[in-house]
């Protein structure tokens, strides 16, 4: 959970695609006149708003890791300059507490998608640099929090919203194992993707 300490935010405006252009634009600008650069992999509903794959708002914008040369490394913490202009942008927009945060960065421990930051698409705002997940590995990331928080989550509107196919259902599964491994979650994955019309034994998951 990112930390809320020193957020004023009292309105906690939840964020659209244009909200979050505008963030972006702020955030960068400053890190930019402070002489700061940062290269961010960014997921999630933030993601999928960038790329204009669904209409709705999100709370925060997901960052799975930073982006150094061909590698994504993880984050327990935004680096202190970067939480420090975020806070900063995040009381003059009076957005969310904790608007940008590492929060799904753990998925890094096990390994993104094959391929992930080949696959992303690259967006610029002065000092920051965003790395936004592709249409297919934001499946991989739907299927896995969908499995894990039930069909009537957001994650499930969204992954509906992707319009995945059978093979990339397939391909997401077979990766969802990789972060969890356990036999209750591979249950709920074979359940799953046969509700999704792909009838598949656990055997051909491993």
């Amino acid at each position: 959970m990112p930390d809320m300490r020193g957020y004023t935010s009292h309105r906690m405006q939840p964020l659209d695609e244009t909200g979050l252009q505008r963030a972006f634009q702020v955030l960068g600008a400053l890190l930019e006149r402070r002489g700061r650069r940062f290269d961010l992999a960014v997921i999630g509903g933030s993601g999928l708003l960038l790329l204009e794959v669904v209409r709705r708002t999100t709370k925060d914008v997901d960052i799975v890791g930073a982006v150094t040369g061909d590698r994504v490394v993880k984050l327990t913490e935004l680096p202190p300059e970067l939480e420090a202009a975020a806070r900063a942008v995040g009381e003059e927009l009076d957005l969310p507490a904790g608007w940008l945060n590492p929060g799904p960065s753990a998925l890094v421990d096990f390994g993104l998608p094959e391929g992930f930051l080949e696959r992303c698409h690259p967006l610029r705002f002065g000092g920051l640099a965003l790395h936004v997940a592709s249409r297919y590995d934001q499946i991989h990331f739907k299927v896995f929090a969908t499995v894990d928080q039930g069909p009537r989550s957001k994650h499930a509107s969204d992954l509906a919203a992707l319009a995945p196919t059978r093979d990339e259902l397939l391909a997401a599964a077979k990766w969802c194992r990789t972060q969890d491994p356990s036999e209750g979650f591979a249950t709920v994955l074979v359940s799953f993707l046969r509700h999704h019309g792909v009838e598949v034994s656990l055997e051909e998951l491993n």
